[in-house]
């Protein structure tokens, strides 16, 4: 049981990747360049330019993109597909550049997961829906004694242990976004939209048959504010908040299960 849950967390992380792999799309932008031209502050009349005056689709995403990948924390939230279980894995996790995160996972509506990793220890908690959702399959005194050790407690493990080394990365946002800088985008502007309320322009962007809707905050730093992956096959949506904003990654009180311990 112990295997199967943490893979989920994996393919989570997988998941994720690769939705922020397309974020400035694999293509080669025909002529767009870093150049500075129109930062969308006020010019010299006094009036208010219009956000990103000048730049074209691409350098948008390509400054969204380093924005986002110079932040030092944030906060992903959304559904992506799980093409190994053809279902649909949400997330809602805030991570940082020191190897911290917090926050909780799910995989097909059953059940959900707590993550949190602080230090050199990777901490998780399931609840009984997901252990027996995960445990389809194996013998049913195996789900039951993994129900009865595992359900609403909080475990833990070393972080450098074979069986977290991919927890930890995913914990680690430069592994997460690793891989969407040094890529040019040929995206194309959209109309003005908001994410939650913060103001943004929508640019659309396209992989072969695969297209891309990436929403960029026009307000304060360009960060990346939503990605929606369109794909027939393994469609999702990621929003990005809370950037540089400290997650809250502390030990869990009370008493914790040491899978390492344990010894399987």
């Amino acid at each position: 049981m112990r295997r199967t849950a943490l893979a989920a967390l994996c393919l989570a992380a997988a998941a994720t990747t690769g939705l922020t792999g397309c974020l400035a799309g694999q293509d080669k932008a025909d002529g767009a360049s870093n150049s500075p031209r129109g930062s969308g502050a006020s010019g010299g009349s006094g009036k208010k330019q219009e956000p990103f005056a000048g730049l074209s689709g691409g350098e948008i995403a390509d400054r969204a993109v380093k924005a986002t990948t110079g932040a030092s924390s944030l906060r992903m939230k959304g559904d992506v597909a799980d093409s190994g279980s053809d279902g649909t894995i949400r997330i809602d996790m805030a991570v940082n550049t020191k190897g911290e995160c917090a926050g909780t996972m799910s995989m097909g509506g059953q059940g959900q997961a707590e993550l949190i990793k602080t230090g050199d220890t990777v901490y998780m908690k399931y609840d009984e829906a997901f252990l027996r959702a995960q445990s389809k399959g194996e013998a049913k005194a195996d789900v039951e004694a993994a129900v009865s050790l595992l359900a609403d407690k909080w475990t833990k493990m070393s972080a450098t242990g074979k069986d977290a080394k991919d927890i930890a990365g995913f914990c680690d946002l430069d592994s997460v976004l690793a891989g969407a800088e040094d890529v040019n985008s040929d995206a194309t502007r959209g109309k003005a939209g908001t994410v939650d309320g913060t103001p943004a322009i929508v640019l659309n962007e396209k992989d072969g048959k695969d297209r891309y809707t990436l929403y960029v905050a026009t307000e304060g730093k360009p960060y990346l504010l939503r990605v929606i992956d369109r794909s027939a096959k393994e469609p999702g949506t990621l929003t990005f908040s809370d950037y540089d904003k400290p997650v809250p990654a502390r030990k869990p009180g009370g008493a914790i299960v040491d899978l390492d311990a344990l010894g399987g």
